[in-house]
């Protein structure tokens, strides 16, 4: 027993030294990493589905585009035909507590007569190229967590899932940050505000490029610069707006991370000071912050972060409904999106807990992140403020990408429930274009030189 005990005793050191030094969970062994062959999916999802049979097996995912799709057009709706199962109200919503995240709930109260949760069949469309899947094979036994200059960063890791066997909340969220969601591809779209007086203006009409350095095919990790996530966006409209841009490097050292802005008015670009956390977004008109685009980008060294483990709950997903509508009209609908257009499914998700570290400051001191297990999405979130109220809900619709094939969200927003305003970006509808697969973009197109030479108004 004495043994056992110093043995605990040891390995315990060794992980608090670990700590200290950098290294805060090294990758799995191969016996561990062989679970992704059978019991887990690829991407480490657990593959069965639940004992109620309300979550389905993962038979290998969406891989077949819907019939009358054409690559960045409008995406058909795979499951236009399915009606919803039953719908959650703020009547009924005790009967569905524990599977409701904090912020969903809020909603429900503060918008009983309007706000609606419509749940169809569960579908686990989530599926990614096999080279992907090898990756995230050779990432699980590979990989690591590390001290970086500006926190905790992925080591060891290129072209899946870094750590598709999670030991704790930040190896979660990276896996969220350099979750696979295409390498290269463009978007036409609106981004609106929701007013404390019940409007929704249009702030932002955009034309943006992306491209994921860390999943360009062929690349690994021991040549990668660590950049995961390159972003350009050119602003049409509205008027006051119009010529706007803001190009993103996003890498995984977050003090390596930039951004710049072209303003029209001084025909000049800046380089953004604070492009991270509690920092507003300019093409927001500054109503979100850096760190609740996309659900959650950015750096993690504010918050400590704690992995509370897996539940079952209910989420949006397959929303490829919310972006086939005629019109963005139609899904904002008074003080929140319409429920008819918003597809909500039950799926097990991954709950992490950030508390914000001493000697650290941001707005919202506690979130909370609810991580699907399939496509490692931050579907939903729930943000408090100093005072301990509920403040903040960042989400996201996952669509269905059938043709990559891909789990990518899309649209995203945040609702203020203390202010009543929200806001709503990449809604397709009103545009042509919407999600369209690209070659590899070059280098060259995602920098500041590029940016002020396009420049106009």
């Amino acid at each position: 027993m004495n043994t056992i005990n110093n043995l605990r005793a040891l390995s315990s050191l060794g992980v608090a030294l670990a700590l200290l030094g950098g290294a805060a969970h090294a990758g799995v062994t191969a016996a561990e990493a062989a679970k992704l062959k059978n019991e887990l999916t690829p991407l480490g999802a657990e593959r069965a589905g639940n004992a109620a049979g309300t979550i389905p097996a993962w038979t290998g995912g969406l891989t077949t585009p819907t019939p009358g799709f054409v690559n960045g057009g409008r995406r058909p709706d795979p499951f236009a035909s399915e009606k919803p199962l039953y719908a959650v109200t703020a009547k009924n919503m005790a009967q569905y507590n524990e599977q409701l995240t904090e912020g969903t709930k809020a909603l429900l109260k503060k918008y009983p007569d309007t706000f609606r949760v419509d749940v169809y069949k569960t579908h686990r469309t989530a599926a990614a190229p096999q080279w992907v899947y090898d990756n995230t094979a050779r990432n699980a036994v590979n990989g690591s967590v590390v001290e970086g200059p500006a926190g905790p960063m992925a080591k060891g890791v290129y072209g899946g899932v870094p750590f598709p066997l999670p030991a704790n909340g930040v190896e979660v969220m990276w896996n969220h940050l350099l979750r696979w969601r295409g390498e290269s591809w463009a978007t036409e779209f609106k981004g609106y505000q929701l007013t404390t007086d019940g409007r929704w203006v249009n702030v932002a009409e955009s034309n943006n490029d992306h491209m994921m350095p860390y999943y360009v095919k062929g690349g690994s990790a021991d040549k990668s610069t660590g950049d995961y996530w390159f972003v350009r966006t050119v602003n049409s409209g509205p008027p006051i707006r119009a010529g706007e841009a803001i190009v993103g490097r996003l890498n995984i050292d977050e003090s390596k991370t930039a951004a710049w802005v072209y303003l029209t008015g001084q025909r000049r670009v800046r380089k953004l000071p604070n492009a991270c956390c509690d920092t507003p977004t300019p093409f927001s008109a500054g109503i979100v912050n850096f760190d609740e685009v996309d659900g959650f980008t950015g750096r993690l060294d504010r918050y400590d972060w704690k992995l509370l483990g897996k539940k079952e709950m209910l989420i949006p997903y397959n929303t490829n409904r919310t972006n086939a509508l005629k019109s963005d009209a139609e899904l904002l609908n008074g003080r929140h999106l319409n429920p008819d257009h918003v597809r909500w499914e039950l799926h097990r998700v991954w709950v992490v807990d950030a508390t914000l570290k001493a000697g650290q400051r941001h707005i919202a001191p506690h979130s909370r992140y609810y991580v699907d297990e399939d496509s490692w999405i931050a579907v939903l979130g729930d943000r408090w403020d100093a005072n301990g109220q509920l403040w903040r809900i960042p989400f996201a619709l996952p669509m269905a990408l059938p043709d990559l094939p891909a789990t990518g969200n899309t649209t995203w927003g945040m609702y203020d429930l203390l202010s009543g305003s929200a806001f709503v970006t990449v809604l397709f509808n009103d545009k042509s274009m919407h999600y369209k697969i690209m070659p590899t973009y070059k280098d060259r197109i995602f920098t500041p030189d590029a940016m002020a030479g396009e420049g106009v108004r």
